[in-house]
């Protein structure tokens, strides 16, 4: 099986007129598909940036990254990226919140319309679909923004830590709810997010960063030993405990 997404040897730098500021130097990695891969490092490192490439928002000075053996570019229809905020619109219905990226691109046909229909049934928002987005919880609101994603029929997920805004007990919930969507679409995805603990439990594969300018420290392989695993249930797993304390040791080597 081949990969899906290859990030080789990738660089940037911020320019302003005060010099040069290296964010990212030599980045590789594979994405295969349908996994999750979750990238934590220390703050400020990158972690976004390398999101941003990946997205085509950003070109990459040196390197390459290619979707699909194609290189992404701005515009391309093939990543979905959700944010840290919704940013649903308050004055458009949870419907009409789902339906933008469709309309913006002008493809509100039969067939992807019986798709909207069919992922707000599937994930719980169908009796929510006049109500507007105040009217919502934060997890609702979460779960609604990815459906917005998923009706566009992504090849990539990207997500930067779009649980951050939410309490510790709403995120524990809205994670697995989401890790669970992900899963059953078999869409491959990255997640950023400095929660180790939910880098674990999400992840197939953790990615580490060093502190910038970003190399690759170390690509940790996630096996929780578990019977139909969740990212909540992975929590509980025997060797959860022995994943994090690898991965906090390697965030701390060189801080």
């Amino acid at each position: 099986m081949n990969p899906i997404l290859k990030v080789r040897d990738v660089c940037l730098s911020y320019h302003t007129l005060s010099g040069e500021t290296p964010a990212l130097s030599h980045i590789s990695f594979d994405l295969m598909p349908g996994e999750f891969l979750s990238i934590v490092g220390p703050s400020g490192c990158g972690k976004s940036t390398l999101l941003n490439l990946i997205a085509g928002l950003l070109a990459p000075e040196c390197g390459s990254i290619t979707l699909d053996e194609k290189p992404v570019s701005a515009g391309s229809t093939a990543v979905g990226y959700m944010l840290q905020k919704d940013h649903l619109l308050e004055w458009r219905s949870i419907y009409k919140n789902i339906l933008l990226g469709l309309e913006i691109r002008k493809e509100l046909t039969p067939e992807k319309l019986s798709h909207a229909e069919e992922l707000l049934r599937i994930y719980g928002l169908d009796r929510f679909r006049d109500a507007r987005p105040s009217q919502l919880s934060g997890g609702m609101r979460q779960r609604a923004a990815l459906i917005r994603t998923l009706v566009l029929k992504p090849e990539l997920l990207l997500l930067d830590e779009p649980f951050s805004a939410l309490d510790y007990q709403t995120r524990l919930n809205v994670s697995d709810d989401i890790g669970k969507i992900l899963r059953n679409s078999g869409k491959p995805a990255i997640l950023v997010t400095h929660d180790i603990s939910e880098a674990i439990s999400m992840a197939d594969r953790v990615l580490i960063l060093s502190p910038r300018p970003a190399t690759v420290q170390k690509i940790v392989d996630i096996h929780l030993n578990i019977n139909n695993r969740t990212p909540l249930s992975s929590r509980n797993a025997p060797d959860f405990k022995k994943y994090f304390n690898l991965i906090w040791k390697e965030l701390n080597e060189n801080a």
